[in-house]
């Protein structure tokens, strides 16, 4: 048994009580500060913006400070409240919140709610990051462009209290999930940086060839064949439809070192004096935030004519567009680029610079075969810059599901089940599975639907007793309802042929499924084929997950399900179907504990075997004290 079961059952037997969050905290706004109000020093203060962009789950030291005269009039947060960005751009991820363990009160903005409560923070936190959180803040979000969640509407969020002790071990299960993630995260992070930094050298490398070789450099301005700046298109003049157009923005945001196809279009009408590009050329992003990206550029290989929006300088040239975008992107080009003027901590760049900047230029031909190679070191680049932080998002999924899975588990017993969010990027097999063994490496026993240990499934059927071929002669076992009787099945009278399971639905399934009768009288009841062997279509066959469960354990679940199983028949003849079945909930300790169940179970049904032939006078007796004990050893007490 796990500590957070003992805890749980010495602190909480019966349950965890759901509260208001307004019962158990205080709910408030944050201030009026702005970011022009940031100083160097003074009294520590949160954004709500940063909130998303700059703090994690927690935090104990502020990024930036206002003024003491200005903190006189603003609103604070104590250590151990939660401060909670209420306003976002969309419904993911407003009510973003982090708690706050520094030493001292912190100053809150505006758009912020602050949460003051005698609950353990960091639960506190890790349950407002959860689904169960998620599910209840979009019914009180409202808004389109702008999303919003009024403070006072938290006061109704639900949510499970258990006693500080139990909390408190949550907290440290899910912080090693936590650290285990940050970990995975910085080991995949530098594995990208240092695979791009690769990439980066052997690029400049293969292009610093000019001395060398003798190849001479050259003036963009002196190869161009025109050169000129874009013409102004707004954010708010993006359409769906219309001419393909670039802004300035998306070449640092979206574009790389060449792109075929336009993300946004325009109408004409918008645009004063429109200004275009077309296959081949070079578009420079002349305004940004800082030297060091200034002037990106990026080649343009698509059929359509496109417009150029402003601060965006275009290169008509007759070189081969790929090789300028690569050479336009190493360092020595990077370091003439950042001459750019800086104005009102925004950089600029022009026209002139842009026609000053110095390349080698080889003959068409070489630069086509450099372009291929560079193309090739980009692509593996690129790969892993899809690939790597793909994996580092599904890994933060899976810590979330797991997150939500054991704060449900403490809280009612049950286990969450995989939904459409989660889904997105995991697989649900391995998910359940995985997330099954982590609630047993927690709490030691879990209740599971008998679907989530069942590799797979089947029905059998019966082939027409018209057809002599089907049953004359045959030798392939053929299972029916009446064979099934709480039994391990070695041996039947049911004989079909090959024909009958090449042309019919009666398949093969392997030894040892846990087959349960589904119709009739003897609905309910199981067994366990030793052969391979095929069933009647009144049989429901189960192949267990051998990765979580024993058969022969589940086998003596199932029989423990009967009477519940009897209570679920339907129809006049009384059926079952595969549905109700696999819906039953069977208690599930770790694969150790299984083994031990089944040793003692198979010992009293050996000793009842061994009875019932050498002293029939206690057959009855053993068989009700086997019955007894195996009951008593499947039983669980379920959290209310």
């Amino acid at each position: 048994m796990s500590r957070l079961d003992e805890l749980i059952k010495e602190l909480c037997p019966d349950g965890v009580e759901y509260k208001r969050l307004g019962e158990i905290a205080t709910i408030s706004r944050g201030g009026n500060f702005q970011k022009k109000n940031f100083c160097d020093s003074g009294i520590p203060c949160i954004h709500y913006g940063q909130i998303y962009t700059r703090y994690g789950l927690w935090a104990t030291e502020t990024f930036t400070f206002i003024s003491e005269d200005l903190a006189k009039k603003q609103k604070f947060a104590a250590p151990g409240d939660i401060v909670m960005a209420v306003t976002s751009e969309n419904i993911e991820d407003v009510c973003k919140c982090l708690a706050w363990l520094g030493d001292e009160k912190v100053a809150v903005s505006g758009h912020s709610a602050i949460i003051h409560h005698t609950q353990n923070p960091k639960y506190l936190m890790y349950y407002l990051h959860s689904e169960m959180f998620f599910q209840q803040k979009r019914k009180l979000a409202h808004g389109t462009k702008v999303i919003e969640v009024t403070p006072d509407k938290l006061n109704d969020i639900i949510i499970p209290v258990p006693p500080l002790d139990v909390q408190g071990e949550i907290v440290r299960i899910l912080d090693n999930f936590t650290e285990l993630t940050a970990e995975l995260t910085a080991e995949l992070t530098a594995e990208l940086t240092a695979r791009k930094k690769q990439y980066e050298y052997y690029r400049d490398y293969l292009l610093k060839f000019s001395e060398q070789c003798h190849i001479p450099r050259v003036r963009l301005g002196d190869i161009a064949v025109d050169i000129y700046r874009g013409s102004g298109i707004k954010r708010d003049e993006i359409t769906e439809e219309g001419i393909p157009c670039v802004r300035y923005g998306e070449i640092y945001t979206t574009y790389n070192t060449w792109f075929d196809n336009c993300i946004s279009h325009t109408h004409i009408d918008y645009v004063a004096t429109p200004k275009y590009f077309e296959h081949g050329d070079i578009l420079f992003a002349v305004t940004g935030e800082s030297v060091e990206d200034i002037a990106k550029s990026v080649a343009y290989l698509g059929d359509e004519k496109c417009l150029a929006g402003g601060d965006i300088v275009v290169l008509k040239h007759k070189q081969n567009p790929r090789y300028l975008a690569h050479v336009l992107q190493t360092n020595d080009a990077r370091i003439q680029k950042s001459a750019g003027k800086v104005k009102s901590k925004v950089v600029h760049s022009s026209v002139q610079a842009i026609a000053n900047i110095t390349i080698p230029l080889p003959p068409l031909d070489i630069q086509e075969r450099f372009a291929n190679v560079l193309d090739n070191f980009e692509s593996i680049c690129s790969d892993l810059n899809i690939g790597l932080p793909a994996e580092m998002e599904a890994r933060q999924k899976q810590y979330e599901y797991y997150r939500d899975a054991l704060l449900t588990y403490a809280a009612t017993g049950q286990m969450i089940r995989t939904n459409e969010r989660t889904n997105e990027r995991t697989n649900e097999r391995t998910n359940e599975r995985s997330l099954i063994k982590l609630l047993q490496y927690v709490f030691g026993c879990v209740l599971v639907k008998l679907s989530d240990v069942t590799k797979s499934k089947s029905s059998g059927a019966t082939p027409s007793k018209s057809n002599k071929d089907y049953y004359g002669n045959g030798n392939i076992p053929w299972i029916r309802t009446q064979d099934v009787t709480f039994n391990e099945i070695y041996s039947v009278k049911g004989r079909i042929t090959e024909k009958a399971v090449k042309e019919t639905a009666a398949k093969w399934i392997p030894e040892n499924c846990v087959i349960v009768a589904i119709s009739g009288a003897s609905a309910g009841r199981c067994a366990i084929n030793k052969i391979r062997a095929t069933t009647n279509q009144h049989c429901l066959n189960i192949q267990v997950d051998e990765n979580l469960a024993l058969y022969k354990y589940v086998f003596y679940c199932v029989c423990n399900e009967y009477e519940e199983l009897l209570s679920k028949k339907q129809g006049a003849r009384g059926d079952l179907n595969s549905t109700l079945i696999l819906d039953t909930e069977i208690p599930l300790p770790p694969i150790e504990k299984q083994n031990e169940i089944v040793s003692i179970l198979n010992r009293f049904d050996t000793l009842c075997n061994d009875i019932s032939e050498g002293l029939p006078a206690e057959i009855e007796a053993r068989q009700k004290q086997y019955e007894y004990f195996r009951d008593k050893i499947l039983t669980f007490k379920e959290k209310k």
